[in-house]
């Protein structure tokens, strides 16, 4: 099996779980109460709490996560075009910052939180239309109480780079809402 119809055979098994959960949405204060980042992530990976709203508008979503690391896969396609006809910026700004993102979410104790105070994008080549799928993946690079920060590639199946990202993200304290 190649790498792409790994890819793609992932993919029909994470639709069909988040096909069976709650959709795409945010979850309510009370159903995350004190899990933890990773904890939360997983369990948007089970079904049980929703997806991001986000994912499902530039078709990607979340594969795979671990302490520190976070996998997206996503199909850029017609509705991602920018008007000469190349897959938009902000398609790969946006799987990248969402692989960034999580990556940091995972290193997150109960209780915190994090924004990002810094994107930077690098897109070294065109995804054509060839590119039936891509993955970002991010790692956290460091953690501390105050700032974390990531780096994420867009690769292709056969490990083609066609983007790379660092973040920084402020950590904090949540509040209760």
């Amino acid at each position: 099996m190649s790498e792409l119809e790994t890819w793609l055979a992932q993919e029909r098994e994470m639709r069909t779980v988040l096909a069976a959960g709650p959709g795409a949405g945010v979850a309510r204060p009370e159903q995350v109460a004190g899990m933890s980042g990773l904890e939360t992530v997983q369990a948007m990976l089970r079904g049980e709490l929703p997806s991001a709203p986000i994912a499902e508008t530039l078709d990607f979503l979340l594969m795979e996560v671990g302490e520190g690391r976070a996998v997206f896969q996503g199909a850029p396609g017609p509705a991602h075009l920018n008007p000469m006809g190349g897959i938009h910026g902000g398609w790969y700004a946006t799987v990248l910052d969402s692989a960034l993102g999580v990556s940091v979410h995972t290193m997150m104790p109960p209780g915190r939180g994090y924004t990002t105070a810094e994107l930077g994008v690098n897109l070294v080549k065109a995804i054509g239309p060839k590119v039936q799928r891509v993955r970002a993946i991010g790692r956290i690079l460091h953690c501390g109480r105050q700032l974390a920060t990531a780096e994420a590639k867009l690769v292709g199946p056969d490990g083609t780079l066609y983007a790379h990202a660092t973040t920084t993200c402020l950590v904090f304290e949540m509040r209760e809402r």
